[in-house]
């Protein structure tokens, strides 16, 4: 528990001096941040044109679509804003500057962790948050505790599985420092695919983003019981369980990262 304790407290400083160092040219800082908003608010406005021309997709309304994405949006920028270590993690090993947390006395995750912080991301955060807020008033959730706790464990349970993808590409990383694009295909390619509820797609993509990149149990079937419908025909009280399927994600990538690290051979600077 005070290496839990430690670990927390040496994060949180780290970040405090990259935010502090970020912010020594606020005007590039607040510049980058706008266009973080923009590129986000981009994506959310082909959603809302899409629906220009279409009353709904399959069983879902506009309104639940924008639900789906700012759940997704949400997830996924509390990751690139906390865990952006492991998402430019190839800089790192490039750079020699992997060897140098090797050396230190913390766990390799806790020193990629603390190595990078993107505030920027707060753009796609609040634009995640708004779409998330708009979606559910849009669509006349009423929100009970049951359905505030299984938002929060969807949510939690997405940025698990984001995590976990992002730790996939920065172990292989170890073997070839070039962009790994057959897991920006799970990463990048699955928030842009999930922004939609999975039963509108064929069989195929149903069984690539539920088992093996589970975006539908840490997002969607949570989604769909705060929302009063179901998705895939399965009971809607395990929209409470199926979130776990993230943090499984994420144990199982720290045993992959344990092995790229025993493996590693440095840069040799």
């Amino acid at each position: 528990m005070q290496t839990i304790r430690q670990s927390i407290g040496l994060y949180l400083k780290s970040a405090r001096l990259l935010v502090n160092a970020q912010m020594q040219y606020r005007t590039s800082f607040w510049l980058q941040s706008f266009s973080m908003l923009i590129m986000t608010g981009g994506e959310l406005a082909a959603v809302l044109l899409l629906f220009t021309r279409f009353n709904c997709l399959g069983q879902w309304s506009s309104q639940e679509i924008i639900f789906f994405f700012g759940l997704m949006q949400l997830s996924f920028a509390l990751v690139e804003l906390f865990g952006r270590g492991f998402s430019a993690f190839s800089t790192l090993v490039r750079t020699g500057q992997f060897d140098r947390i090797l050396l230190r006395p913390q766990s390799t995750i806790g020193g990629v962790l603390c190595s990078q912080l993107d505030p920027r991301r707060l753009g796609t955060l609040l634009v995640g948050l708004a779409s998330l807020i708009f979606g559910s008033l849009q669509a006349q959730v009423v929100w009970t505790p049951a359905r505030f706790v299984c938002l929060v464990f969807s949510i939690l349970g997405g940025a698990c599985l984001f995590l976990g993808l992002f730790i996939i590409e920065a172990t292989l990383c170890f073997w070839s420092v070039q962009s790994i694009e057959l897991v920006n295909i799970l990463t990048y390619g699955g928030r842009s695919t999930c922004q939609y509820p999975l039963d509108i797609y064929p069989r195929g993509f149903r069984w690539l983003f539920l088992y093996l990149a589970p975006y539908g149990l840490t997002t969607h079937m949570p989604a769909a019981y705060i929302l009063g419908k179901s998705i895939f025909g399965w009971p809607s009280w395990l929209a409470f369980v199926t979130p776990l399927a993230g943090v499984a994600f994420l144990l199982i990538m720290f045993i992959f990262w344990s092995f790229g690290v025993r493996h590693y051979q440095s840069t040799g600077t």
